[in-house]
């Protein structure tokens, strides 16, 4: 009211000009929306019942869940949100086994549109050259059909598909074109595919490691962490990081794990790689060629290590504890004090910031 009453005021004593200054600096400083900044954090629900649901986490360290049904009555995100993507005003929301797109404005998150057609078991998404790309794995039984999706980011609709090798998982863009690992989809993968987002071609597919699972890029790099596969495979082996250069999309180095050893998850922060085995977690230079001979921290509140990301001298750990109740998000130092804890959705899966 204080604010009308001085604006109020100027109206009478000043001219036009200042009148219409006034209303500029009011609509520069009116905020975007209510999710503004903070964090999305994804939460898959049980498998087969739409129980998806994204939560939210301010810069004050309140967290509000199942955003997506409050803003939008009568929609629910759906069956498995695996991903968010963001690109200009809009969220891209992976719904995997309800086969869709949820995009929304990442500030209001109200509804934009649904994208269900041209669509089957669609995993991550990327941008590149003004367009959406979608790892897809097809039907999961046959290894021919996986493709990725290339969406219109204007009519929100799959225009074209790109076929590539059986199990399209993460997917990161660089310089024009497309990294994809290919974690493998029912079985396991080892390679990694470029794409060229100019021709929607693709360059080169090349062997990396046993089920690539994270792709972090830095200073020219792209990191790669290896799970390895696992003890149910043909052959189990240990997980792996491999770096591959940029320029010439070849692998300049690798560091293997031992003992059969299968991490989990990979960030990058100033230049410092962060993973998880198990709920340990581990720091080591971009520039190590050998792996840390001590656990940075244990995580000894988290059961089920199930998302992880480093953002801003905090280290994120999603906990899907019996994958059936609703989980756990835990913040920490990154000398592994846990500084705030919450309680989230079935199943979190990763740590979406805002930005």
């Amino acid at each position: 009211m204080k604010r009308f009453n001085r604006l109020f005021l100027a109206v009478i004593v000043s001219s036009a000009f200042f009148v219409s200054c006034s209303n500029d600096d009011d609509n520069n400083d009116e905020p975007r929306g209510d999710y503004e900044n903070g964090i999305f954090i994804a939460n898959e629900g049980n498998f087969g019942e739409s129980t998806g649901t994204i939560s939210y986490l301010s810069d004050d360290m309140s967290i509000e869940n199942n955003v997506f049904s409050l803003v939008n009555p009568g929609k629910t995100t759906g069956d498995v949100p695996l991903f968010i993507g963001f690109k200009g005003d809009a969220a891209y929301i992976v719904v995997n086994n309800s086969n869709k797109i949820e995009v929304v404005n990442r500030y209001t998150f109200k509804s934009i549109a649904t994208i269900t057609a041209n669509l089957k078991n669609p995993r991550f998404i990327a941008f590149a050259n003004g367009k959406g790309y979608v790892t897809n794995w097809g039907e999961g039984s046959d290894p021919a059909d996986d493709y990725v999706a290339v969406l219109d980011l204007t009519s929100n609709t799959v225009t074209s598909s790109i076929s590539v090798v059986e199990g399209p998982e993460k997917i990161i863009e660089n310089d024009g074109k497309l990294y994809v690992g290919h974690k493998g989809g029912w079985s396991q993968g080892n390679s990694l595919t470029v794409i060229n987002s100019a021709t929607n071609t693709v360059v080169t597919n090349f062997v990396v490691g046993d089920v690539p699972s994270d792709l972090v890029k830095d200073n020219g790099t792209l990191y790669i962490l290896c799970n390895g596969k696992p003890s149910y495979a043909d052959v189990e082996t240990a997980g792996k990081i491999v770096k591959v250069n940029l320029s010439s999309n070849t692998v300049s180095s690798t560091i293997n794990f031992t003992d059969l050893t299968h991490p989990g998850f990979l960030d990058i922060e100033d230049s410092k790689i962060y993973y998880t085995v198990g709920n340990n977690v581990y720091s080591l230079n971009t520039s190590a060629t050998a792996l840390p001979t001590a656990v940075l921290f244990k995580a000894t509140d988290v059961i089920n290590t199930y998302g992880f990301a480093v953002e801003d001298n905090k280290i994120y750990i999603a906990d899907a504890v019996n994958n059936l109740d609703p989980g756990e998000a835990y913040i920490y130092s990154l000398t592994g004090t846990k500084t705030n804890s919450f309680t989230v959705g079935i199943l979190p899966n990763g740590f979406y910031f805002n930005d």
